[in-house]
């Protein structure tokens, strides 16, 4: 079994169904990027997986520990277990960088402000920032803001790291140094992360495993070489990029 083992997990909005049966398995120190189109559902699939969403139906499991029909009390201790790069980064406007970074340790810990401090200093380092503590959000660039984001994730040394669209807005230069970043981030703190993306360049440098979300549930699965080589004519029409194929255009 992986670190996280997802098992026939459905959700509906209404009379939309936007999970119809998800099986996905989450490898422990490794990268697995879930792609689809916009709208498949990759944003609601990890809100499960973080708890800020339960399934209708299906269970998910965290190291064989069955977490999704967890109270929420016990799930506050094992959210901890789990960063997240929300989209856009999704800063507080109102905090220095040094107040975003160091907001989880606020909130979940004991230590000292100047404990805090210290350990921002670190995470903003490894992400390739230096003496930006003072600055507000306002004044970054937006891979700044990805790269800070990315920081304020790691600050309480997680487990696991979900990245919703880590490049959303940023031009393809800028995604490659976010590509970068991740992969020596991971390599050097040997974390479990999970990206969704719609980035395919981006999930071609990154990527131990891929996973196509469509339809609502996983259709294939594989190393980067396995779904390049996969002869699904969804899977083909979407790495590909074309607009003529079997997923409709609308």
């Amino acid at each position: 079994m992986g670190m996280i083992k997802i098992s026939n997990l459905k959700k509906f909005f209404g009379t939309k169904r936007v999970l119809d049966g998800v099986d996905l398995e989450i490898d422990k120190g490794k990268i697995t990027v879930i792609i689809g189109r916009s709208g498949e559902g990759k944003s609601v699939l990890i809100k499960h997986i973080i708890g800020l969403l339960r399934p209708d139906d299906g269970q998910i499991f965290l190291e064989g520990q069955e977490i999704s029909s967890m109270s929420e009390r016990d799930w506050g201790e094992v959210r901890k277990r789990f960063g997240m790069l929300f989209q856009g980064a999704a800063l507080f406007d109102s905090m220095t960088v040094g107040e975003n970074v160091g907001f989880p340790l606020k909130e979940h810990t004991d230590l000292a402000d100047e404990d805090i401090m210290k350990i921002v200093g670190d995470k903003l380092r490894r992400v390739g920032l230096v003496g930006v503590e003072h600055m507000m959000p306002a004044e970054l660039s937006g891979g700044m803001k990805k790269r800070v984001g990315l920081a304020r994730a790691i600050v309480m040394d997680p487990e696991i790291v979900l990245f919703d669209e880590p490049t959303t807005g940023l031009d393809p230069i800028m995604s490659d140094s976010i590509a970068d970043l991740v992969l020596d981030t991971q390599r050097s703190l040997q974390t479990t992360y999970i990206l969704i993306t719609h980035d395919i360049p981006f999930t071609y440098k990154i990527a131990d495993k891929i996973a196509m979300l469509h339809e609502g549930r996983i259709i294939e699965q594989g190393t980067v070489e396995e779904m390049k080589n996969n002869p699904n004519p969804v899977v083909k029409q979407f790495l590909e990029g074309r607009a003529e194929g079997p997923i409709k255009v609308y």
